[in-house]
């Protein structure tokens, strides 16, 4: 056996040649197949697209109040940092654009222009000048895994000295009110949450944690699957209307009550 022979055997050479094959074989893999970044970047690339939808959108229905750059005027007030989440509540419940001035927008339906993509685009742009609360995913709203019960009691403790126990919603000070509760998706309601739309406070998820959240929404749509077992509701504002039908109608009944037993007696005795 001579050397070059010695050397090819070498027991070093085989682990070379393994070597060189893994190598060959994940290089070509890289190259076929794409990568984390490149991924990433398309994902970039789309969130920027949507971006710039958005400014364009922003411009023709938002800047004329808060600004050609969000920045805020006399009319409204900045959108840098407000977060898509307050961009989908207020143009997916058709409070923006306000159309009239007065103390606070209301519910109204949608302009033609607000479809669902176009929505995505604002709120795109929005997040995009300053960050803030996001829109939550399918999950973080599902009411079919919160807990109505302890939603129930989180609600009673937070929310119902404006928005009634069912609710029903109810006047505030200087011409506000905390609206009705029934027409809001999963959504709107923990958008409302952490963004704290007109008289409402922001519940943060230190003070209320997302599972929370969730839970305070299965309770409000399962209030609203609720029968009146008295036939009707009263509108569910609570012992307000109760108390009215109470002295007009109960008192009331009783008083003619009252005034027919007389006639009829002085009816007898005549």
């Amino acid at each position: 056996m001579n050397s070059t022979t010695a050397r090819r055997r070498h027991p070093l050479a085989r682990v070379a040649v393994v070597a060189l094959a893994l190598g060959l074989l994940g290089g070509g893999y890289a190259l076929a197949a794409p990568n984390g970044s490149t991924a990433d970047a398309a994902i970039a690339s789309g969130k920027a697209d949507d971006a710039d939808q958005g400014k364009s959108l922003f411009v023709a229905h938002c800047a004329s109040c808060h600004g050609m750059n969000a920045e805020g005027s006399s009319k409204a007030p900045t959108l840098i940092g407000v977060g898509a989440a307050a961009v989908d509540f207020q143009v997916s419940s058709g409070r923006m654009p306000m159309a009239d001035s007065g103390p606070q927008a209301l519910r109204k339906p949608r302009p033609e222009w607000a479809t669902e993509e176009a929505i995505s685009q604002l709120a795109a742009y929005v997040q995009s000048l300053g960050g803030g609360p996001t829109i939550p995913g399918a999950e973080q709203v599902d009411p079919a895994k919160g807990d109505p019960a302890r939603g129930g009691e989180l609600f009673r403790a937070n929310c119902i000295q404006c928005h009634n126990f069912t609710g029903s919603g109810g006047a505030l000070t200087y011409g506000k009110h905390a609206p009705t509760l029934n027409p809001a998706t999963p959504t709107e309601i923990y958008e409302a949450m952490i963004t704290g739309p007109q008289a409402m406070p922001v519940f943060n998820d230190t003070t209320i944690t997302p599972e929370q959240k969730r839970d305070m929404i299965a309770y409000i749509t399962h209030v609203r699957q609720q029968v009146d077992p008295g036939g009707s509701g009263l509108m569910r504002i609570g012992p307000v209307t109760e108390g009215l039908v109470a002295w007009i109608a109960g008192i009331g009944l009783l008083a003619l009550a009252a005034i027919w037993i007389t006639a009829k007696r002085r009816r007898v005795k005549a």
